[in-house]
Parts: C-alpha cells; structure tokens; sequence
C-alpha cells in the first residue's frame, strides 16, 4: 500500500508542474495589445495618417494575428495620398524562450523582431528585429507599444541605418474601438 501512495505522490509532483504551465499562455504579459483599434498617426516623411490595427488571437490561441493599415493624407510629392498595410503573426519560440514578430510588409520588407524583456514592462513592449529582408544590409528596426491605459496604445517606429543611431520614423495614437 506504501509503494502505491509514494508512486501516486510522484506521480502528481511530476504531472502537477506541466498542467499549471500548460494553462497559462507565454501571450499573457503582452495581452494588453489584444483588439481592435484606430487612430491616428504621424512621422513617415511628415505625412498624417488615420490607422486601423488589429491584434487577435488565432489557432487556438498559438498565434497573435497582426494587421495595421494606414491611410496617408496627400501630400505634394504624392498626392493621391499613400496606404501602408502590414500583417504578421506573434508567436511563442519555446527553445529560445522568446516572443517572435513576422512582419510583412506592403512595401516589401519582411521583418523579424524579437521580444526584448529587458526594455519591456507590464506597460512596454519593446520588439527589435533580428532580420530585415529587402532592407539596407546591417540595418535594423525598433517597434514599442506603450500602454497608456486600458484603451489606449502609442505605437512608434524606429529605423537604424549601419553606423547611426534609431531614428523615429512614426508614431500611432490608438484607442481601442468600441
């Protein structure tokens, strides 16, 4: 009776840990960002924008779908105005232990940004690309989300060429549509 009370014990002691860290989801310190939202932005050549972004959770909750879609007011070098769209998904690389952004881009770039947890917060997200595909070689780019509330989002985009520092290309107001 002793030895099945001990393998029962061991058993549980064994099992317990993969059910509680099955339940909670690697997404859960970035959910913030998860809904529907618009805006407005600015930066991008000086040029004025209304946004629509979207973070959703699919496939069962493994990946975080990601659409943004922007409108450009006309300007004198373009005036029919311009639209930027990108979509990608956020993904969970377990054996690295990190959050993983594929982003595509109208324009032809294809950026993967890695998580970086030493810049981010419970109100930052800080993502740095690791590759940038169709881009000047050696340069990179920096994406943060900061949490301004439970219904606001700032977003602001910045590029690095080899040798220089980021430069803010853009930034997004958002606020969660209703």
């Amino acid at each position: 009776m002793k030895l099945s009370i001990t393998k029962a014990i061991l058993f549980m002691l064994l099992w317990m840990p993969a059910v509680s860290s099955a339940q909670s989801s690697p997404f859960e310190g970035i959910s913030f960002i998860l809904g529907e939202w618009v805006g407005s932005g600015s930066g991008f050549g000086n040029e004025k924008s209304s946004i629509e972004s979207s973070f959703q959770l699919v496939m069962n909750g493994s990946y975080i779908k990601v659409r943004n879609e922007s409108e450009f007011e006309p300007t004198a070098e373009k005036p029919e105005g311009e639209t930027h769209i990108d979509e990608g998904f956020i993904s969970y690389n377990k054996h690295r232990n990190t959050i993983v952004f594929r982003q595509f881009n109208i324009e032809g770039y294809i950026n993967t940004y890695l998580l970086n947890d030493s810049l981010s917060s419970d109100k930052k997200l800080v993502f740095l690309t690791e590759d940038i595909e169709n881009f000047v070689p050696g340069g990179s780019a920096r994406w943060t989300i900061n949490k301004i509330d439970a219904d606001q989002i700032e977003t602001i985009f910045d590029v690095s060429f080899p040798g220089r520092e980021y430069t803010c290309f853009g930034t997004n107001q958002l606020r969660r549509k209703e």
